[in-house]
């Protein structure tokens, strides 16, 4: 090969190289999610979003790759004191994301270590104004709290504070054993209490039934003794209504023809039987004076009878007051 083929060769080959660390130095695809801060000449130039951009070669270069995605950092576990003095400790995880990647890259050198450094300081100031008894209750006050406190300071870095959580509260193992009994002591009192009430309320059950049978019973025998009472009013209303019809069918049966044989013949009759049933019932037996006068005590019974049923006459009313004239006084001389 003569030395002017090798010469055009390693000319071709060092085009194509240069030819490609200009197409690698113009060229940047930024990922999904992602966002790059380009310098020119080692200034800040502009930032730039997902997708296909041109650089100026040897003139611009990526300096800052940001993800826009939210980010988890694991805070260590640190000691902290509470108000009345007790030693706990506790861990976290925060969550962050990058909202403005030029600040988060000239606003600070580090923010991760930025940020897990103020959130353990805001835990430690947050876990100071609480008792240990509130600790466990009030953790989403102290995570709203390291929220507010670092999300305050990360604006100026480009970030956004998106929540804390507590992963874990470890007290010391005395104050363990402390909490443990008072725990119990609870459980236990508040299972005082719960049977206390359910036998409590079990006795305000028992008497409302009795008082509701008593009132149902008192109720009912009211109601009986009305009915009762209702039927035989009633019952001697119908019986003296039929007692009147009786007698009065009685009254104008007698004053048919023949009706008063039929009626002296009833009378005797019943008077020899309840004077036959007289003399069944009892031992003593009072027998009338003139007991051989049957024929009379009959007689004497229907005279009654006609008198009771004969009509009333009207009674003829009184003769009017006549007033006599009288003459005129004349007083004398």
């Amino acid at each position: 090969m003569d030395p002017a083929t090798i010469t055009s060769l390693v000319t071709l080959v060092v085009f194509a190289l240069l030819l490609i660390l200009i197409i690698v130095k113009t060229a940047v695809i930024v990922p999904q999610r992602s966002q790059f801060v380009i310098e020119r000449l080692g200034k800040y130039s502009k930032s730039i979003k997902a997708g296909l951009h041109i650089l100026i070669p040897f003139i611009d270069q990526v300096a800052y790759r940001r993800s826009l995605k939210e980010e988890v950092m694991d805070v260590p576990a640190q000691s902290c004191i509470t108000r009345d003095n007790v030693s706990v400790t506790i861990d976290g995880v925060l969550y962050i994301r990058v909202i403005d990647a030029m600040k988060s890259c000239y606003g600070i050198e580090n923010y991760y270590i930025a940020a897990s450094q103020l959130a353990q300081t805001s835990l430690r100031s947050a876990i100071g104004k609480i008792d240990l008894d509130k600790t466990f209750e009030e953790r989403e006050s102290i995570n709203a709290a390291v929220v507010e406190a670092v999300d305050e300071a990360a604006q100026e870095w480009g970030i956004k504070v998106m929540r804390y959580e507590i992963k874990d509260i470890t007290p010391p193992g005395n104050v363990m054993v402390a909490m443990e009994q008072q725990m119990k002591a609870e459980r236990e009192k508040r299972a005082e209490i719960a049977l206390s009430e359910g036998d409590r309320q079990s006795r305000i059950n028992r008497s409302e039934g009795m008082k509701q049978e008593a009132m149902q019973l008192s109720e009912g025998e009211k109601q009986k003794r009305i009915n009762e009472a209702e039927g035989r009013a009633q019952e001697i209303l119908l019986v003296a209504d039929a007692t009147a019809k009786g007698l009065q069918k009685v009254a104008e049966v007698i004053n048919l023809p023949g009706g008063a044989e039929a009626m002296n013949l009833k009378v005797a009759q019943q008077f020899i039987d309840e004077f036959g049933n007289l003399a069944k019932t009892n031992n003593t037996m009072i027998i009338p004076a003139d007991m051989g006068n049957i024929g009379g005590m009959v007689a004497s019974a229907t005279e009654i009878i006609k008198n009771v049923s004969a009509p009333k006459q009207q009674a003829k009313p009184a003769p009017k007051p006549q007033l006599v004239p009288t003459e005129p006084f004349e007083p004398a001389e």
